[in-house]
């Protein structure tokens, strides 16, 4: 299997560790990625607030820069992309006017945005096209007695649920599965994280994801696990000052799923960059 892959300014930057794992963890199952060439800033969210035409422009660039690389399934890994992605394959779709005004901003670089090119975000591939078998095979080192809060944050299922339930996704849950632990039942692992609020509005964003982490531990959980930098980063920097400002622990290891899937092939903490983690170390039995 052999996909495009767009990373992404996280993922180059304070997402590396994302990156690191995902490469290793699909190298493992036999996936390769070709990654992008010359591509540029999806414009997040904030963006998009700003200037919006620009905003889908800029993400379009992506789009075709992949269809000039040769088309296909592009991998999008960072939960703020692949909406960015899909959202703007949407405006193209349904607004000929934005349409027309981006494919002229694009043909000044000879590049054309169609839609050609498949968005897909690594649980999908790995549930769909991989799947859950080649997953256990791959395990060889299951996570038995592990309890995982499996957290998708609002980006990953919204507003465009394309391979997952948007209330209930299970796609992580499935791998914990297969790694050979155990999912909690979580009914608010689709609740934002307060995106940027941890660094704006402060108190707001500290008291979400207070929330947040109160719940996971509450609820047995060992590990949270997720596939959004954004929402990895706020659930494990924060830690300290959340617990003292509420008052109560809510200090529990926060990893991205395929760092967890890495640990479950056998792949080392330092390949993984789980020796780089400020929140506290997950132990296995």
């Amino acid at each position: 299997m052999k996909y495009l892959y767009y990373p992404g300014c996280s993922l180059k930057s304070s997402g590396k560790l994302y990156e690191d794992s995902l490469i290793a963890v699909f190298k493992t199952l036999g996936i390769e990625l070709q990654e992008l060439e010359d591509w540029n800033c999806c414009g997040a969210t904030n963006y998009m607030s700003i200037n919006e035409h620009h905003a889908i422009s800029i993400t379009a660039r992506n789009l075709a820069l992949a269809e000039k690389q040769g088309g296909g399934e592009l991998i999008a890994p960072c939960a703020a992309c692949y909406m960015g992605l899909l959202k703007t394959q949407n405006y193209l779709e349904n607004d000929a006017k934005l349409k027309e005004e981006v494919v002229n901003l694009l043909s000044k670089e000879g590049l054309t945005p169609e839609k050609n090119i498949k968005v897909r975000h690594p649980l999908d591939v790995l549930v769909n096209d991989v799947g859950m078998d080649a997953i256990r095979k791959a395990a060889t080192k299951p996570l038995g007695n592990i309890k995982v809060a499996c957290y998708y944050g609002c980006q990953l299922i919204r507003p465009f649920a394309v391979f997952d339930n948007a209330h209930d996704p299970q796609s992580m849950d499935k791998i914990s599965r297969a790694l050979g632990a155990e999912p909690i039942e979580w009914p608010i692992k689709t609740r934002c994280c307060s995106g940027s609020m941890t660094s704006t509005l402060t108190h707001i964003g500290l008291s979400m994801n207070f929330e947040l982490l109160k719940e996971a531990k509450l609820r047995g959980a060992d590990v949270i696990v997720t596939a959004c930098p954004l929402c990895q980063f706020n659930l494990e920097c924060f830690q300290g000052k959340i617990s003292r400002k509420f008052h109560e622990d809510v200090k529990i290891p926060v990893m991205y799923f395929t760092q967890l899937m890495g640990l479950a092939f056998g792949h080392s903490k330092k390949v993984l960059g789980l020796n780089k983690m400020l929140s506290p170390d997950l132990t296995l039995a």
